[in-house]
């Protein structure tokens, strides 16, 4: 199955809800207000945020149909979605001189974080960097043994130390590997709890200085893993981590298994923040570049 396939077969749930929340609306005679607003609320309950919803409805409005039939809906939805999502649409750059480009990746526990480090690693394996991993969640365990593990898969070295370690200690240790060895791009997992913000905002801040030490102009990126499931509440979670940590750009995953598609749109819209790259299955090959054009027809339902 191709990149296109999954991507489609990704947003399948999203695009269903989309179609369901317009049911019933482009049967009527007349495109009047109060179907506009109808198809605004629609929108809305489709996870696309208010103000995306707003501006689609009046670019609908704007069209003067006699008549709105489900086609042309759906291919002004995409038309739409697509101006929202293009500005964002950024891939990662590996830039960072004096190497190692350092990228920092912090989200909270169930995000699909640690998976998201393994499949970005084997994407820029794929470009021909070399990559190492550092697993600065000692929080968890499970953390840790989970990078390994994806290390490993993706036939890359990983620095770790035990469960409830410095994290900036792991840090250092990484950029100095890294360094001594040539390898291109460190990527630095980061503990996911937001029970305790001061906690969390030390920790990053630490890691900051020792990185500051080290190579003045890391951290290069620093990436926001949000899992699409919990729908609105990704907006919650990019306020927070923006306040606390600096937050660069978006990943966001797990888009194959949920309805709520819409939100990347929402998220866009609202904070104009990069995005990187989308996830939509559990494959190592999974998670790829963002490409707004096919995301937008894919979340409206347009055919190939």
């Amino acid at each position: 199955m191709s990149w296109l396939d999954r991507l489609r077969g990704g947003f399948a749930k999203t695009a269903e809800r989309v179609a369901d929340n317009l049911t019933g609306l482009t049967s009527r005679a007349a495109l009047d207000t109060a179907t506009l607003d109808d198809i605004e609320e629609a929108l809305i309950a489709s996870d696309l945020g208010p103000e995306a919803s707003h501006r689609i409805r009046d670019a609908i409005a704007r069209e003067r149909f006699e008549k709105l039939d489900e086609r042309g809906l759906r291919t002004i939805l995409a038309e739409q979605i697509e101006a929202i999502l293009k500005p964002v649409a950024k891939p990662l750059e590996v830039y960072g001189f004096p190497r190692p480009h350092v990228i920092l990746v912090i989200g909270v526990n169930g995000s699909g974080k640690t998976t998201t480090i393994g499949k970005l690693g084997q994407w820029l394996k794929e470009q021909d960097y070399g990559v190492l991993l550092a697993a600065g969640d000692t929080f968890r365990a499970a953390a840790i043994e989970q990078l390994k593990i994806w290390a490993e898969r993706i036939g890359v070295p990983v620095i770790a130390g035990p469960e409830g370690g410095d994290s900036s200690a792991i840090v250092f240790d990484g950029v100095r590997k890294a360094t001594a060895e040539g390898i291109d791009v460190l990527i630095v997992d980061t503990a996911g709890r937001l029970q305790n913000k001061k906690d969390l905002m030390d920790e990053l801040a630490k890691i900051r200085r020792v990185l500051g030490r080290l190579n003045p102009a890391a951290p290069h990126d620093v990436v926001l893993v949000l899992d699409a499931t919990i729908g609105q509440n990704t907006l919650a979670q990019i306020e927070v981590f923006r306040e606390v940590a600096g937050v660069t750009g978006l990943v966001m995953t797990k888009l194959d298994g949920t309805a709520r598609g819409g939100v990347l749109v929402a998220a866009a819209d609202t904070y104009g923040l990069p995005i990187h790259a989308i996830g939509v299955g559990e494959g190592m090959d999974d998670l790829r570049p963002f490409d707004p054009a096919e995301a937008a027809r894919a979340i409206a339902g347009v055919a190939a």
